[in-house]
């Protein structure tokens, strides 16, 4: 039976609605840390993406181990998109350090879509849609309004950052881009090739929260010096990496990474919009209209087609045995229509007066 909605509308908008609610998550991770002051980046980024990473492969567990051979089958593709889980969080939360939450956040995420459709370009053959062209152009431009306006609000108050500082802070926040764009793409890739996304990113994050763990233990020990920022640690671990990269997983396996990396720049204007309400920041015009652009980017990308409606509509049709009832209708009064006519076009038979005689 097919199933209602079709690819083409009902799961890439199941999909893309995964993704956005994941971007939420993901964007009080930056409101969540400045609870914590005393812990380093590198221990934050250690404990969520590491923490959250090992509770991911310890929940797919089974399903890892059913499917371990095709696992193996691609460890190329699980090895790189570990090593670039391993890599995000630390060029990520340095970032933010360096260059501030909010210009630390947008370069982030603003630069993987990017890099998603240059991987994907490279390694897929995958053709880029004017329709995804035109959203990421509005996000992208949407998250630069948004660098500049906190940049310059940054850089005019008592606490300015140093030029060097802002820069080296730019650059981690490329190299988080480029690392959230590889594992995007690794965890797709391997869904793709029948992979569940259960054991794909339980595989994939579990291997990279591995790697996490030594950094976590020489650099995590200001997270149990007080309950306050154990907390931190531990919200960060379960909510926006351990249930925001499982809803991730989800989305990756209905919309290509490109997609996906797109639709995360609700990140960024999430993390902003928390730290006037929360933190008590102020955002200045600029800022909100960056917001607007992304949230238009959010509304190109997951506005379904005409074309794809009407596919839909057709797939539910068929599924309902509607046209096939159509066809058979249809055919019967042709055929009637084939009998009547030919009885119309007969000339009458002639009258044998002779014999009636």
């Amino acid at each position: 039976m097919t199933r209602f909605g079709g690819p083409e509308v009902g799961s890439v908008r199941v999909g893309s609605l995964c993704v956005l609610v994941a971007s939420v998550l993901w964007g009080t991770t930056g409101t969540a840390a400045t609870f914590a002051p005393a812990v380093g980046p590198l221990a934050i980024g250690a404990a969520a993406m590491g923490l959250g990473g090992l509770l991911q492969a310890l929940v797919a567990a089974p399903r890892i181990a059913r499917e371990m051979s095709a696992l193996r089958a691609q460890r190329a593709v699980v090895v790189l998109g570990a090593l670039a889980v391993a890599a995000y969080p630390l060029a990520f939360y340095t970032s933010m350090r360096m260059a501030g939450v909010a210009a630390g956040t947008v370069v982030s995420i603003g630069s993987a879509p990017l890099a998603s459709a240059v991987i994907e370009r490279a390694v897929d053959g995958r053709r880029l849609t004017r329709r995804w062209t035109t959203g990421a152009a509005m996000g992208l431009s949407g998250t630069v309004l948004l660098c500049v306006a906190e940049a310059a609000r940054a850089h005019s108050g008592a606490g300015a950052r140093s030029v060097r500082s802002t820069v080296l802070g730019v650059g981690l926040g490329l190299v988080a881009g480029v690392t959230y764009a590889l594992y995007s793409w690794a965890a797709h890739r391997l869904i793709s090739r029948g992979v569940t996304s259960g054991a794909a990113m339980g595989a994939v994050f579990g291997l990279g929260g591995l790697l996490l763990v030594p950094v976590l233990l020489s650099t995590g020990a200001p997270l149990v010096g007080s309950w306050s920022h154990a907390a931190v640690g531990a919200y960060m671990a379960l909510v926006p990496m351990f249930i925001g990269y499982v809803l991730f997983g989800w989305g990756l396996a209905h919309v290509p990474a490109s997609t996906a990396t797109t639709l995360s720049l609700l990140e960024p204007a999430v993390a902003a919009v928390l730290a006037v309400l929360v933190v008590g920041e102020r955002l200045p015009l600029l800022g909100w209209t960056g917001i607007a652009l992304v949230v238009g980017c959010l509304a190109v990308l997951t506005t379904p087609t005409r074309t794809a409606v009407a596919r839909t509509a057709r797939d539910r049709l068929q599924a309902e045995g509607v046209l096939e009832a159509e066809g058979v209708l249809e055919a019967d009064a042709a055929a009637h229509r084939d009998v009547t006519g030919s009885q119309r076009s007969r000339p009458p038979a002639p009258v044998d007066h002779f014999h009636r005689l």
